[in-house]
């Protein structure tokens, strides 16, 4: 069978065994894809090339690592170009060659001005996909989901401000994720 007719996923499980070849195929489908989230992050495409670079090489060392269960393969190479990205940020050398901007600042700075409209369109169908997913949920999960995700607290954080044992905010965190993905899963969403 040829390398660019696999799935992504046989292609990672190739690519974990030493196939030269369907890193290559993984490349040509996700580099323009990967080169986007890093210019997104970073305002410079130079820089972004050495970002994408850097992360098909990780994705040649981590490649036996991937798990199918936690989500598609452009979400995982996404969140690998993207941890490059915000690395090279934060990144003293680049400080350096930035002085007077605070690290926070730049990365709240950092979102595209001009978002392609396919982009927009899956992005409104995926939120809405995800809204109703969350809204499937059982009160108690909702709730705690909302707390960790839309107020970015901790799982601590969350016994505290409802008074609810730590073990079961994190139970009902898990069993809610779960829930969604299987949710998501069945309404096609691709990386869910």
């Amino acid at each position: 069978m040829d390398n660019a007719t696999l799935s992504d996923e046989l292609l990672l499980e190739r690519i974990g065994l030493g196939d030269e070849a369907s890193l290559a195929v993984l490349h040509e489908r996700y580099r323009l894809f990967a080169h986007a989230v890093a210019v997104r992050i970073l305002g410079d495409g130079a820089r972004a090339e050495d970002v994408v670079q850097d992360a098909f090489l990780a994705v040649w060392r981590k490649a036996p690592t991937y798990a199918v269960a936690r989500g598609s393969v452009r979400t995982w190479l996404a969140t690998i170009v993207r941890n490059r990205a915000i690395d090279l940020v934060r990144s003293p050398r680049e400080r350096l060659a930035r002085p007077g901007h605070d690290d926070a600042e730049h990365l709240q700075s950092m979102v595209d001005p001009a978002p392609l409209v396919v982009d927009e369109v899956v992005g409104a169908l995926d939120r809405d996909l995800v809204r109703a997913a969350v809204d499937g949920l059982p009160d108690e999960q909702r709730h705690a989901i909302g707390l960790a995700f839309f107020r970015g607290l901790s799982h601590s954080e969350i016994s505290e401000h409802t008074g609810v044992p730590l073990g079961t905010v994190k139970s009902r965190i898990r069993l809610g994720i779960q829930r969604m993905r299987g949710t998501l899963v069945r309404s096609g969403l691709e990386y869910a």
